[in-house]
């Protein structure tokens, strides 16, 4: 079975990449049930991790324990704390397995070694933070400009497929909304009003 991270790293690089061989034996595949944690905020965890199967929430935790959901992972995606990646540096959110999930992990640091040493690694390495980076502000304008109407629309028309696979309270929170607020938004557009 070919490697999710290997697909995401070759395409963001546009070709194959040097030392794979050595790389393929420092991934790891993890198995979380549901409602598991892949890691915790706050501590010092330099990895990159790419989705196999499953869905990942991840959340923000405040000082009173209250959950903010930043975003979510699921099949094909790619995550980490950039935080984290720095030389102790720690992880700024915490992730949890929405339902049963398979990763694959790979210590960053190996990654960053051979982005100093070959081009391509280089590559990869900045396409990936751009991408991540370009969805943190598409992220960033929706919770700013758009109504909450419109911003459960624009998900919908991104995630089409998400909406069933997220509990409704946790789209909520994703969406900067009430529960409530987002039941009526939903039962607004399924009955074609507004």
């Amino acid at each position: 079975m070919t490697s999710v991270l290997r697909q995401l790293l070759e395409s963001a690089a546009g070709q194959p990449l040097p030392e794979w061989d050595r790389v393929s034996t420092h991934i790891r595949e993890l198995g979380f049930p549901a409602g598991a944690t892949v890691f915790h905020q706050d501590v010092q965890h330099p990895y990159l991790y790419a989705v196999r199967e499953g869905l990942i929430k991840l959340c923000y935790l405040d000082e009173s324990g209250n959950e903010w959901i930043k975003s979510f992972a699921e099949e094909g995606r790619y995550f980490a704390s950039i935080t984290a990646l720095e030389p102790r540096g720690k992880t700024s959110f915490a992730t949890v397995a929405m339902e049963k999930s398979r990763l694959e992990r790979l210590d960053f640091p190996l990654v960053e070694e051979l982005a100093n040493r070959h081009l391509a690694w280089g590559r990869a390495m900045q396409r990936l933070t751009m991408a991540f980076a370009a969805r943190k502000e598409a992220r960033e304008r929706s919770l700013l400009t758009l109504s909450p109407e419109n911003r459960y629309r624009a998900f919908l028309a991104e995630c089409p497929a998400l909406e069933k696979r997220i509990p409704q309270n946790n789209l909520a929170r994703y969406l900067g909304l009430t529960p409530v607020g987002l039941n009526r938004i939903v039962s607004r557009v399924r009955s074609g009003a507004g």
